[in-house]
């Protein structure tokens, strides 16, 4: 599968090793980048990428802002937070706000790749070492029914109780329902956590295609109601 990546970035050297990743890798397609946010949406609109990498060097409300205008603009397009170093609170934050992934421009090829293989396929990726401060209280191989898995990768996948519920042909009550069972199973505290985690902690393989509509993420989404 082709992944095409675009980059809002200021720094020349950063673009020139993304370009170079692409020669390397011909799965990836670089598609261009843009140093200001008019320029790079200007861009997109022409030529919508599936990755979208947005620096963050104005600020993280400008960077959530782009992804906001991003969202309106092409919704099959994934943000991907590009940083040098950000805190774990700012990166849920941005996650919320629809921000598919959170890349550190400091770590391995390797794991740059898994992020673009991960979003491009619907999902949430977050780096290994993000703390969350509740991982002690998960609990290994929990017993899930049938529907509870595929509610499980519903949420992986960004998807509001409704959005799982037309999926499933079932009403967003019983989705809730399902929903806290699956956290009295896991140990997980909400559907934030389960989002992030979920593929790891629960095996769930939530790879394959999935519908550009659900890859929008905000901050509704992590609400059990």
């Amino acid at each position: 599968m082709s992944i095409s990546v675009f980059a809002y970035e200021s720094q020349p050297i950063a673009l020139r090793g993304l370009q170079g990743l692409a020669t390397d890798y011909p799965e990836l397609e670089f598609r261009g980048a843009a140093t200001t946010s008019s320029d790079a949406l200007d861009r997109l609109r022409e030529a919508a990428a599936d990755i979208v990498l947005v620096d963050h060097h104005t600020g993280l409300r400008t960077a959530l802002q782009f992804v906001s205008d991003l969202r309106q603009l092409s919704p099959a397009s994934n943000a991907v937070l590009w940083v040098q170093e950000q805190t774990d609170v700012d990166s849920l934050r941005a996650i919320q706000m629809g921000v598919r992934a959170v890349l550190r421009k400091t770590l391995p090829l390797a794991q740059m790749l898994e992020c673009f293989r991960t979003v491009a396929a619907g999902n949430i990726w977050v780096e290994q070492s993000m703390d969350l401060n509740r991982q002690q209280s998960w609990r290994p191989s929990p017993k899930l029914t049938p529907r509870e898995r595929e509610i499980a990768v519903c949420v992986c996948r960004g998807m509001r109780n409704r959005e799982i519920g037309e999926r499933l042909a079932i009403t967003p009550g019983t989705v809730k329902v399902h929903l806290m069972h699956i956290f009295e199973k896991t140990g997980v505290k909400d559907r934030f956590e389960l989002a992030i985690h979920g593929r790891k902690l629960l095996g769930v393989d939530s790879g394959g295609s999935s519908n550009a509509g659900e890859a929008p993420v905000d901050a509704e989404s992590f609400r059990v109601a």
